[in-house]
């Protein structure tokens, strides 16, 4: 059974959550503060932590920076509806997904489960002979390890999805919807921008070809393409 990580003050609305969660065959606490939260997360070990971003004294922005230091523990953020500064942040800073509030405990163990699942089949494919190669760019997804040009290149886990996913079909132009759907876990919707900013992050690491151009390349209205050479 996979274990959850509730990090939220609303404690009615915890109990409510655990108490659904259980019934979904997942073992979950909670924790009311952001401090405490982010102790109990790096001492104790949990599949996932659902963290709540509007939290008084420590936000739940500077708990998820204290996790990432040293753990990769998956992450789903539950943010205030219409909030993109937090939500752009939180990703940024490796949180894996989010949730707008208020939102139903269905579609909450929906998202868990598709990150449970991406993360699952990682661990399975833990293996050196499995690395995915393209040019100078070297993917490790059992480790979400990543090289270019033979340094380690740091990546948020949803740039790690998205390069992974686009790695696999490098010099393909993969559909917008496609990356939604392997990347994220989600069908894409409209006005959905977050692949667009992610992926605009990924190219300031990479850098440009040597003509100047991105190594991810974008065709309007249809999709991305990494370039091999």
């Amino acid at each position: 059974m996979s274990t959850v990580l509730l990090i939220d003050d609303d404690r009615e609305l915890s109990a409510m959550l655990c108490e659904y969660l259980a019934r979904e065959g997942l073992v979950a606490s909670a924790v009311h503060d952001g401090e405490n939260g982010a102790k109990e997360a790096l001492s104790s070990t949990y599949d996932i932590i659902i963290l709540d971003v509007m939290m008084p004294r420590l936000s739940g922005i500077e708990v998820l920076r204290r996790i990432r230091r040293t753990s990769e523990v998956p992450i789903l953020l539950l943010t205030a509806r219409g909030d993109d500064i937090d939500r752009i942040a939180g990703l940024d800073l490796g949180a894996d997904d989010y949730v707008p509030k208020p939102c139903s405990p269905g579609e909450l163990v929906a998202r868990i489960r598709a990150i449970l699942r991406r993360t699952s089949r990682d661990r399975r494919q833990d293996n050196p002979a499995q690395a995915i190669e393209s040019g100078d760019l070297c993917l490790w997804p059992g480790s979400r390890r990543a090289e270019w040009r033979g340094e380690p290149l740091d990546l948020t886990g949803i740039e790690f999805n998205l390069l992974e996913e686009l790695a696999r079909h490098a010099g393909q132009l993969v559909a917008k919807d496609q990356l939604s759907l392997n990347a994220l876990g989600r069908p894409l919707t409209a006005y959905d921008r977050r692949i667009d900013v992610h992926l605009s992050s990924i190219r300031q690491k990479l850098g440009q070809r040597s003509d100047g151009q991105s190594w991810i390349l974008s065709v309007r209205g249809k999709g991305y393409q990494l370039a091999c050479t």
